[in-house]
């Protein structure tokens, strides 16, 4: 039996360079706000507006470093009060996904595709998964404990050596749950 440590993830969005360009700047660099359990992962003191065919969310907290590709990624209720159609999806997979636009200090920028659902998923380092033993893209479920204790099933395992053990959900499974970051899970491979 494995415990798995649980992080909540309220929405956020990744920014690719040349969007941060445009949003803050030329040249702009992020700056840390917290570290995060992903190493070299942070939150960013900024914050941007995204703004879907329905509503408009101020605030959203961008999470460092700049990626490949601008993502959103929100609940399924964001989703509703953005007026988006956001599917469930793994971070980076955004071909076919609706866009947003996204309005910072100094400019704005409309993204043709990058809103998800992020699929419940396990960061684990290399190490765990092999005494774990699971495998990179391994579906597994977890169980939580507590009064409102669920078993999240479909939670895809992602591994590598840049990875440490965490557990993220999304602020509407961590509701329906009763869960806050930090509490475990036990992995049920």
């Amino acid at each position: 039996m494995y415990e798995i440590p649980i992080g909540v993830s309220a929405r956020h969005i990744h920014l690719a360079p040349e969007h941060i360009d445009i949003l803050f700047g030329q040249g702009y660099e992020l700056k840390t706000l917290k570290p995060l359990s992903q190493p070299g992962q942070f939150a960013a003191e900024e914050t941007v507006a995204v703004v879907g065919p329905k509503g408009r969310f101020d605030k959203v907290r961008i999470l460092g470093p700049a990626r490949g590709n601008t993502q959103l990624e929100i609940s399924r209720t964001d989703a509703f009060a953005l007026g988006v159609d956001a599917p469930v999806r793994l971070s980076g997979n955004i071909d076919g996904t609706p866009g947003i636009r996204i309005v910072g200090p100094k400019g704005e920028v409309t993204v043709e595709r990058g809103v998800i659902v992020a699929s419940r998923h396990i960061h684990l380092h290399t190490d765990d998964a092999a005494r774990m033993n699971v495998k990179d893209k391994q579906i597994v479920s977890v169980k939580t404990q507590g009064e409102r204790a669920v078993t999240f099933a479909n939670v895809v395992c992602r591994v590598s050596d840049q990875f440490a053990l965490d557990m993220h959900i999304d602020t509407d499974e961590a509701n329906a749950a009763g869960i806050r970051n930090g509490e475990k899970g036990t992995l049920i491979p």
